[in-house]
C-alpha cells in the first residue's frame, strides 16, 4: 500500500486508471438500465501495466511480452490501460515509441470496453477505431494514423489492391488469448502486413522489387526476415492458459534459458484472493459399464481401430445411455443445483459432438416434460447443422431464438442448462454458472478452459460441483497442474525438428528436388508479370507428386500425409522464434503446403455395425466424490516442447468382430454370469405371453406403454424369484440396478410385442 498510495503513485491512478464502467442491464420485461460502476485497478493489473509500460519505453519496439493471468484477473480492463498507455508513450527525447496499437480479439464486448474506458481517460472520442467490416477499413484506420485499432487476427491480413504509401511505422500489438493462432501461419501474415514499409508491400509482398523477381531465393529471404521477429513490431500477449508455443514465442528468456512469463497472476493467486473460485473442489466422476454382443450369427473381419470407436459410439449414442444420464443429470439439477445461488444457479452439459448435443437436447425436453418439472428449460449450442436420420436440426431450430440472442436468453431466469458441443467452452463468462456434466473426453489446456467456465464469482455463489461421466479424477488434475501456478517449460523447440521431418519426407519419393524448386520460380513472381502459363506451370508440377502419392500403399500414403501436415505446423512455428534463413527449406514448405491442398482425402470409411450388435446390458456407477483441488507450492507439471516423433499411421490390423466385442466388453462389462442373461430373457418372454401388455404395446406409443410396462416389471421379477435369487434379488434391492435393466430392456420389449401377431 506504500507504493500504490505514495503521492505520484495516487495521482497516476486517479489520472490515468480510475474511469466509471457503465453496463447497460435488461430486466424480464425488456426494460434497459445503466449501471455504473466506479473501476479501480487491483494491484496486479497496476503492477503489469506499469512494468510493461516503463520496459517498453526503455526498449522500444521489437520486443515480446507474454502476460500470464489467470481467468478472473480482469484481462479487458488490464488490456484497456495498457492499450491507452502505450499510445501515448514517449521515449526520452519526446519522441512516440509507438505509432499505432493494435488489439486482436475475438471478444465482441472488448471493443465497446475499450471505446468507453478510453473515452472517460483521454476525454475525446475517436481514439479507438473498430475494424468490423473488411481490410479497406483496417488499411483507413492505419493510413489515417488510428492510435488504437481493434481487429481480429482472421482480418488483418491485407488483400487490398490499391492504397496509399505509409511510411514505416513502429506498432504495439495486444493479443487477447494468445493461443497457438498466435504462432503458426497467421501470424507469420501479421508480421508481414506490419513489417512492410508500405500497404502495397503489405498486400503484395512478392512484388517488392520487380527488378530482382528472377530471383526467387532472394524474395524467400525476405519474407524469412519479415516473418522472424521485427525491429518495429512488440508483442503483448495476453493469456491464463500458454501452451508451449505460445511460452516459447512470446516468454522473456530466463537465467537457465528458458522462456518465461513477463508478469504473471497465477490461478492459486486469484483463487486466494476470493476473484475466482476452485472448480477442482467438488468433483464426482462415474463409470460406464456394459455389455455388447453380436446379433448376427456370422463373424466378419474388422480393422480393430475402427471397430473399436464404432462399438463405443454405438453404446455413446444407444438410447439407453443417453436416456440414463439425462436422468442422473435433470434430478442432480434439481435435487441440489437449481436451490443454488438463491436458486438461480445455472448448469452446463458438455457433449462430445453434434449429434450428441441434439440427441441430449431431445431426451431432457423429453424427460422434464413427461415428469411434468417445471422451472428447467434447456438450449442447445453447436454450429451448423446435424443430420440425424434424414432431419436437419440447427441450433436456432432446436431453441426457437435466433443465434445471436443465446447468450442474453441463457442469462436470464427462463432457461437453466445449457447443452454444449464445440461452443461456450471458452471464452464464455457467465457467473450464475455453477455445475457442469461433462460427457466428453477432455485433456490438457482445453479441459481447463472448459472447467473454468464455472469460476467466475457472483453474490451468493460459494460453490462449484463438476460431475464426470468420461474423464478420471487424476487425469483432470494433472490438466490443471501446469497453469496452477507460474507455466513452465521442459526445454525448447529443437530447429532440427523441421530438418529430420524435411529428411522424412524425401524418402516417399512423392516430388523431385527440381520439382520444388520449379515450383518457386513462378511462384514469387510479381502478379503483374505472373501470366495464365505460370499458373499452369505450378499446377502441372504439383499434379505430378500427387500422381505419384496415388501409387503408395494406404498405410505409406497416411504417413506421409501425417508427416507433410507435421513438416507444414512444425515450420511455420519455428519460423516466428528462430532467424531460419534456409532457402531450401523454405520452398519445401511452399511446395508441401500447396500439394496438400490438392492430395485426394481419406476415402476409408468409417465401420458402420448397427445392425450387427446390440446391447445387452448398461449400468453406471458413481467412481470417486471429492476434492481434487491443487496444493500451493507443489512443483508446477512443465509443458512439453514442440516435438516430433516421426509418427506412422496407426495400426489398422483386423480381427473379428467377436473378439473385439470380447475386449470391449472386458474393459467396460460387469459380472454379469450366463445365467443371468437367461433371467433377462426369461423376462421378455414373461411379457410375449402377457396378453395384456401385448395389447397395450401394439396400440399405444412407446412413451404411453412405459407406464404400464413399469407397473408390470417388477410384479414379473417377483414371480421369477425362485429361478435366480441372486440376481433377482439384485434388481429389487438396488434401485437404480433396477431402473437401468428396465430402461434397457424397453425397446426390445416393445419391438418384440408388437411382431407378436394381433
Amino acid at each position: 500500500w506504500c507504493e500504490v498510495l505514495s503521492k505520484d503513485s495516487l495521482l497516476d491512478i486517479l489520472k490515468r486508471f480510475v474511469f466509471i464502467e457503465k453496463e447497460e442491464k435488461k430486466d424480464e420485461k425488456g426494460r434497459k438500465s445503466i449501471k455504473k460502476t466506479l473501476i479501480f485497478p487491483r494491484y496486479h493489473q497496476l503492477d503489469a501495466v506499469r512494468k510493461l509500460e516503463e520496459n517498453a519505453r526503455i526498449r522500444g519496439a521489437g520486443q515480446n511480452y507474454l502476460i500470464q493471468h489467470s481467468a478472473g484477473s480482469g484481462k479487458t480492463k488490464s488490456i484497456s490501460w495498457l492499450a491507452h498507455r502505450l499510445a501515448n508513450l514517449h521515449d526520452e527525447n519526446d519522441n512516440p515509441v509507438f505509432d499505432s496499437v493494435v488489439v486482436i480479439t475475438d471478444r465482441r464486448v472488448l471493443d465497446k470496453q475499450l471505446q468507453d474506458s478510453i473515452y472517460q481517460l483521454e476525454h475525446k472520442f475517436g481514439v479507438v477505431k473498430k475494424i468490423d467490416k473488411d481490410s479497406a477499413q483496417l488499411a483507413e484506420a492505419l493510413t489515417g494514423g488510428s492510435r488504437i485499432i481493434i481487429s481480429t487476427l482472421q482480418k488483418f491480413p491485407f488483400i487490398l489492391d490499391s492504397v496509399a504509401e505509409l511510411p514505416k511505422r513502429r506498432y504495439a500489438v495486444i493479443i487477447d488469448e494468445a493461443h497457438s493462432s498466435s504462432a503458426g501461419q497467421s501470424m507469420g501474415a501479421l508480421k508481414e502486413a506490419l513489417s512492410a514499409k508500405s500497404l502495397v508491400d503489405a498486400l503484395r509482398i512478392d512484388e517488392e522489387t520487380e527488378s530482382k523477381w528472377e530471383d526467387a531465393d532472394e524474395e524467400i529471404l525476405k519474407i524469412l526476415k519479415k516473418r522472424g521477429p521485427q525491429e518495429n513490431i512488440s508483442f503483448f500477449a495476453f493469456t491464463a492458459t500458454p501452451k508451449a508455443k505460445t511460452l516459447e514465442m512470446f516468454g522473456t528468456k530466463g537465467t537457465d534459458g528458458l522462456p518465461h512469463p513477463f508478469h504473471l497472476y497465477s490461478m492459486r493467486q486469484a483463487i486466494e484472493e476470493g476473484f475466482i473460485l476452485d472448480v477442482l473442489q467438488n468433483y464426482v466422476t462415474y463409470e460406464t459399464y456394459y455389455k455388447i454382443a453380436k446379433k448376427i450369427e456370422d463373424d466378419p473381419l474388422f480393422e480393430k481401430a475402427k471397430a473399436t470407436k464404432a462399438l463405443t459410439r454405438f453404446v455413446s449414442l444407444h438410447p439407453h445411455n443417453i436416456a440414463q444420464k439425462t436422468e442422473i443429470i435433470v434430478e442432480h439439477f434439481r435435487n441440489v443445483t437449481m436451490h443454488k445461488i438463491g436458486g438461480r444457479a445455472k448448469a452446463m452439459v458438455v457433449t462430445s459432438s453434434r449429434l450428441h448435443a441434439v440427441r441430449y437436447k431431445q431426451a431432457f425436453d423429453d424427460y422434464i416434460k413427461k415428469n411434468g418439472y417445471q422451472g428447467i428449460k434447456t438450449l442447445v449450442a453447436f454450429s451448423g447443422t446435424v443430420n440425424d436420420g434424414g432431419i436437419e436440426y440447427t441450433e436456432a431450430s432446436m431453441n426457437n431464438i435466433n443465434e445471436r440472442q443465446l447468450p442474453d436468453k441463457f442469462a436470464s431466469d427462463q432457461y437453466q442448462i445449457l447443452l454444449v458441443a464445440e461452443k461456450y467452452q471458452t471464452g464464455f463468462d457467465q457467473p450464475l454458472l455453477h455445475t457442469m456434466y461433462v460427457d466428453k473426453k477432455l485433456s490438457g489446456v482445453r479441459a481447463v478452459q472448459t472447467l473454468s467456465r464455472l469460476n467466475r464469482t457472483c453474490r451468493g455463489k460459494d460453490d462449484t460441483f463438476i460431475l464426470d461421466f468420461v474423464n478420471k479424477a487424476e487425469d483432470i488434475q494433472e490438466a490443471f497442474k501446469p497453469y496452477y501456478e507460474k507455466t513452465i517449460i521442459e526445454e525448447t523447440t529443437d530447429p532440427n525438428l523441421a530438418y529430420d521431418l524435411m529428411a522424412e519426407l524425401n524418402a516417399y519419393g512423392v516430388y523431385l528436388q527440381e520439382e520444388v524448386a520449379a515450383f518457386a520460380r513462378p511462384f514469387y513472381k510479381p502478379k503483374s508479370k505472373k501470366t495464365y502459363k505460370d499458373i499452369s506451370k505450378m499446377n502441372f508440377i504439383i499434379d505430378k507428386g500427387v500422381e505419384r502419392f496415388k501409387e503408395l500403399d494406404e498405410n505409406t500414403g497416411l504417413d506421409f500425409n501425417s508427416q507433410a501436415v507435421k513438416f507444414v505446423r512444425v515450420y511455420s512455428f519455428l519460423l516466428q522464434i528462430t532467424p531460419f534463413e534456409d532457402v531450401e527449406l523454405h520452398k519445401l514448405y511452399l511446395y508441401i503446403t500447396y500439394l496438400l491442398r490438392k492430395l485426394p482425402k481419406d476415402k476409408s470409411s468409417a465401420v458402420n455395425l448397427t445392425d450387427e450388435i446390440a446391447l445387452e446390458y448398461y449400468t453406471t456407477k458413481k467412481t470417486f466424490d471429492g476434492s481434487i483441488s491443487l496444493i500451493p507450492g507443489e512443483q508446477s507439471t512443465p509443458l512439453p516442447p514442440v516435438k516430433y516423433s516421426g509418427g506412422k499411421a496407426q495400426d489398422e490390423s483386423a480381427d473379428y468382430l467377436s473378439t473385439i466385442i470380447e475386449k470391449l466388453n472386458k474393459r467396460f462389462g460387469t459380472d454379469f454370469t450366463p445365467a443371468d442373461q437367461l433371467s433377462v430373457e426369461q423376462l421378455k418372454e414373461d411379457f410375449a405371453q402377457d396378453d395384456d401388455m401385448v395389447n397395450r404395446a401394439q396400440n399405444n406409443s412407446i412413451e404411453d406403454f412405459q407406464y404400464a410396462y413399469h407397473r408390470a416389471f417388477m410384479g414379473k421379477v417377483v414371480d421369477r424369484m425362485d429361478q435366480n435369487q441372486k440376481f433377482y434379488m439384485r434388481v429389487l434391492d438396488d434401485r437404480q440396478f433396477a431402473k437401468a435393466l428396465m430402461d434397457m430392456m424397453l425397446v426390445e420389449v416393445y419391438d418384440r410385442l408388437n411382431q407378436i401377431p394381433r
